[in-house]
């Protein structure tokens, strides 16, 4: 067995593997689209096919119900060599992705992906596509790097569970269910790992060590039974859109702190310690809101913490989306009979996604606008994750990134303001730790139009990968 001849193997290869991540990059796996079924499903049976070229033995596995089947989870297991006594690993990830759209903010098709060349003072030699840093090309450096050891080495030398969603995207729905019901498989691993995050740069790699949660809501206010003219009932009845922003208006104070009481009770406070480290990366905040066309006086939020310290250790509020009356071209002078709101809480360990939820449901019912009703849904979510600086899983992992990226800049120790449902619902069924060792870059543009995977993070990904691998096979024990 010999590492170096897996990164060898990984070197000669970077042409093929990023081929083979277009390749699944032009599988539109929307997952909230019904019409994108089939694409799902294609894309499940796309990942099987390399995990069964890599040596492992996977299954597409359904989810759901008969009445409401879900998108197929691809599931494998490999036992490792014979008397391994190392760590089992599960290893998790999606293979759907977010919708496209805006279609005409793309500079090419988002399922058609592309290379693009490095740009002076710019990013990097990139693909570009839906998918392509989230989570396809993340999952792929894993994939790439468990066939490497297949080709080069005979065979995966340690024990790995896999289990790659397809619904991660459209909040997971299925996957708890899912955990549940294979419960004793899944319980074989001691730890979990996920490609999912970023790092302050591509030649500066990171460990996450903290998630925020998220509790995700929708409210709907009802008022006549009927639009109205707002001519002759303006002024005399509740306009729901109206009192709908009123009501909302009211979720932060003047501090910008999030009102709902009991909200901040559960926060783990975050040591001066941890603030000292971050402030140490030196991250320049002018520097984020440029990319993103905001001036330095943008950074604006939750009174007495900084930039980072908003994103990575504090809780936040923030409407999704909000829809009611006329919205068509032209002008239509109407009252309608009801407004909306998506509302979507991000928790910070230890606060709970369904405490919350309920608190914000009572919170809106207090202050019911007069001859008016709420009608209050939680959609998704789930709890934070972290885990401890001194966990050997981590430290596993922080030597296996510094042997991946030989020349830069040591590994560091990150939180992310994102939310990953499976990290907090793996810790609360499984008791599992995760390690979140993710590649992606603050300018990938995750979700949005023209999103990109830079081939120097891409191929770092893999290396680390056999790197991790190599750590946990030469380990005497599970830790």
């Amino acid at each position: 067995m010999s590492i170096d001849a897996v990164l060898s193997m990984l070197k000669s290869r970077e042409k093929d593997s990023v081929g083979r991540l277009m390749e699944w990059l032009r599988i539109p796996s929307v997952s909230t689209d019904p019409k994108h079924a089939g694409d799902c499903r294609k894309a499940a049976e796309w990942c099987a096919e390399q995990l069964r070229l890599a040596g492992l033995k996977p299954e597409v596995r359904e989810t759901g119900s008969k009445e409401r089947p879900g998108h197929p989870i691809v599931f494998a297991h490999h036992p490792g060599p014979a008397g391994y006594k190392g760590p089992h690993v599960l290893f998790y990830g999606h293979y759907d992705v977010q919708p496209p759209d805006p279609l005409d903010l793309w500079e090419s098709p988002p399922f058609e992906p592309v290379l693009k060349p490095a740009k002076p003072g710019g990013p990097g030699e990139r693909v570009v596509a839906r998918g392509a840093v989230d989570d396809k090309g993340q999952v792929s450096t894993f994939l790439e790097a468990v066939r490497a050891w297949k080709d080069a080495a005979g065979g995966v030398p340690i024990a790995l569970t896999v289990m790659i969603e397809g619904e991660e995207e459209s909040g997971s729905v299925n996957l708890e269910n899912f955990i549940k019901a294979h419960k004793d498989e899944l319980a074989r691993a001691d730890v979990c790992v996920i490609s999912d995050t970023g790092m302050p740069a591509a030649d500066w790699p990171a460990i996450t060590y903290g998630m925020r949660g998220l509790a995700y809501c929708e409210v709907v206010l009802h008022a006549a039974d009927q639009d109205l003219h707002s001519g002759l009932w303006g002024g005399k009845v509740p306009n729901p859109i109206n009192e709908l922003c009123r009501v909302l208006a009211q979720l932060w104070d003047a501090d910008r702190r999030v009102t709902l009481p009991g909200f901040y009770d559960r926060v783990l406070e975050t040591t001066e310690e941890e603030r000292a480290q971050w402030r140490r990366l030196n991250l320049d905040p002018a520097a984020a809101l440029k990319k993103i066309g905001l001036p330095p006086e943008a950074s604006i939020g939750e009174q007495g913490w900084t930039f980072i310290e908003r994103e990575w250790a504090r809780p936040t509020c923030d409407i999704n989306g909000i829809y009611g009356g006329y919205q068509g071209p032209g002008a239509k002078t109407v009252i309608g009979a009801k407004a909306g709101a998506k509302v979507s809480f991000r928790l910070v360990a230890d606060q709970d996604p369904m405490e919350v939820g309920r608190a914000f449901e009572k919170w809106l019912r207090e202050r019911t606008p007069p001859g008016c009703r709420w009608e209050f849904h939680q959609h998704s979510g789930g709890p934070p994750g972290n885990v401890p600086i001194d966990c050997p899983f981590l430290q596993a992992a922080i030597r296996a990134l510094k042997r991946a990226n030989p020349g830069g800049k040591d590994p560091v120790l990150i939180k992310s303001g994102g939310s990953i449902p499976v990290v907090g619902m793996i810790k609360t069924l499984l008791k599992l730790d995760t390690v979140l060792m993710g590649f992606g870059l603050e300018d990938d543009r995750v979700h949005s139009p023209n999103e990109k995977f830079e081939l120097a993070c891409f191929n770092l990904g893999a290396r680390a990968h056999a790197n991790l691998i190599a750590e946990f096979a030469s380990a005497t024990s599970k830790y």
